[in-house]
């Protein structure tokens, strides 16, 4: 059998950085070396050297193992469909739509699903003045919670937002992170994640239930630490509303376009689960959580991989 070409690309210059750095070399560790001929490629935080060796590498399939802008958002994406190249996870359009938190829940409300209530800030308008005036309009109070709007891993997060002073030093946090700052509601309850495997006809992975055990969220440190949050694997619900919160998770990643494995983040409160996001290329790290349902699936993380490459060559 000939083995396909297969490029890792990794590492890139958005914030995310360290993380795709471990997700890369991960994936690279696991991929069966009998059925691939594994290019690892370390995209710097500056120069385009790697474009000559991605090409130099005549890959069938690419795994973008990329978090955060210039990866994640339909960047990279575009450039390997201009050169006619299959690539594992999502394409453009859903990239970029995943990628923006107030879009993607401005255009998922539109089809009926629960999410918190928030503004988007633009760094024309940084003061906590006129976020509160903002607030006001949109009937938010404090607390709140605030976040760049294009960066995951809870790079510039902060919860719990309960003044004006707490609110000018959140936002300062999280415009150093992005041009675009998202104010949201705070939904207090129990944090649920719902990963989906596939593409036309994708199925829902077990739920997974955080509870984490640094910081009051589940932050960098507690997504990423060893030991920084435990996960309650199935999530310890009513099998009433693990359907439901499966079926908006399945929804989601229709509706986005989403394909290979996506990962919706939800906030169940008073029995109703609060959309927060939707991940087109989550974490595959030792502490990550797709790998992690997958495996309570059946499904170890060698033929996850497998199964995302197939699902790229389609």
């Amino acid at each position: 059998m000939t083995k396909k070409r297969v490029v890792v690309l990794f590492g890139g210059r958005s914030a995310e950085r360290e993380i795709s750095l471990i997700t890369g070399k991960q994936i690279i560790a696991n991929l069966n070396r009998a059925r691939y001929a594994v290019t690892p490629i370390e995209i710097p935080r500056t120069g385009n050297a790697w474009l000559n060796k991605l090409m130099r590498a005549k890959p069938d399939v690419v795994i973008p193992a990329l978090h955060g802008p210039f990866g994640e958002d339909g960047t990279v994406q575009g450039m390997l469909e201009m050169l006619n190249i299959p690539y594992t996870f999502s394409g453009v359009l859903a990239s970029a739509l995943a990628m923006d938190k107030y879009r993607l829940i401005e255009f998922l409300r539109v089809h009926g699903v629960l999410a918190p209530r928030g503004v988007l800030l633009t760094n024309d308008e940084p003061s906590p003045i006129r976020a509160k005036r903002r607030m006001k309009k949109a009937h938010i109070n404090f607390p709140c919670v605030v976040k760049p709007n294009r960066l995951g891993s809870s790079v510039g997060v902060t919860v719990n937002i309960k003044n004006m002073r707490d609110l000018g030093k959140a936002l300062r946090l999280a415009f150093h992170c992005d041009s675009e700052v998202l104010v949201e509601e705070h939904i207090r309850g129990r944090e649920i994640t719902a990963p989906v495997l596939g593409n036309e006809n994708p199925r829902a992975l077990p739920l997974i239930e955080i509870t984490p055990k640094i910081g009051a969220f589940y932050n960098y440190r507690s997504k990423y630490a060893p030991g920084g949050s435990s996960h309650a694997l199935p999530a310890p619900l009513s099998p009433a509303m693990t359907k439901r919160i499966q079926d908006i998770a399945m929804r989601a990643h229709k509706l986005v376009g989403a394909r290979g494995v996506s990962r919706s983040d939800f906030i169940l409160r008073d029995n109703q689960p609060y959309f927060l996001e939707l991940n087109t290329i989550p974490g595959m790290t030792k502490t990550s959580l797709v790998p992690e349902s997958a495996q309570k699936a059946g499904i170890p993380f060698q033929k996850l991989l497998n199964m995302l490459i197939a699902f790229a060559m389609k």
